[in-house]
């Protein structure tokens, strides 16, 4: 496969999923993977957008048949990233971004050891804390919940090839686009998507 697959993870507050709406609109090669959840759409939510919204006996008629790369469940309901969807875009050689959290991760990398994991971490804990209260939208014990499970995930940094640490916005977008066109620039990548390029060097006996 020429395509190559990026992960994306982050805990709460860190900023993941404002750079990577940043990453897909400044680079049109490489496309988010959508989720299958078993959860009930949220006001706004748009099936096969957000996610691809099945019932519970869709997901594990799915999940039996070998369909997904990974699976879990969150507070009750189940997610799962489409293997079947994924390997046919990388076949074609279109990069694929994964947002999920670091236990999908390691999951997806199991079984496609080659993907590119990328981590993004807030510049302080006291930021990460800073951001969480600032949206204004849970108790305090939601947020003490919240910074705890944070601190767990952040631990798991040295899993990932990739850190990025989210102080200024246009920095750390930079440094997403700037890991992606790095790895496109890879000598194995280059060969197999422009093997014309690389005609000219081989020699007659």
């Amino acid at each position: 496969m020429s395509g190559q697959l990026f992960i994306v993870s982050a805990p709460s507050g860190a900023g993941k999923t404002t750079l990577v709406r940043k990453l897909l609109e400044r680079d049109r090669e490489i496309e988010l993977s959508i989720s299958f959840t078993t959860r009930a759409p949220r006001p706004g939510e748009q099936n096969g957008r957000d996610y691809h919204f099945v019932s519970r006996e869709e997901f594990e008629a799915l999940r039996e048949r070998g369909d997904f790369l990974e699976w879990a469940e969150v507070h009750g309901n189940f997610y799962a990233t489409s293997r079947v969807w994924l390997e046919a875009e990388m076949k074609q050689g279109r990069d694929v971004l994964l947002e999920i959290d670091w236990q999908g991760a390691s999951q997806v990398r199991r079984a496609l050891p080659d993907a590119i994991g990328v981590f993004v971490l807030p510049p302080s804990f006291e930021e990460l804390e800073r951001r969480l209260r600032g949206r204004a939208s849970d108790d305090d014990e939601v947020i003490r919940r919240r910074l705890a499970a944070a601190l767990g995930e952040m631990r798991r940094v040295d899993e990932f090839d990739y850190c990025i640490i989210n102080e200024d916005l246009e920095t750390a977008s930079a440094d997403l686009q700037a890991v992606v066109r790095a790895c496109r620039a890879r000598l194995p990548i280059q060969k197999l998507r422009h093997p014309a390029s690389f005609g000219f060097l081989k020699h007659e006996d």
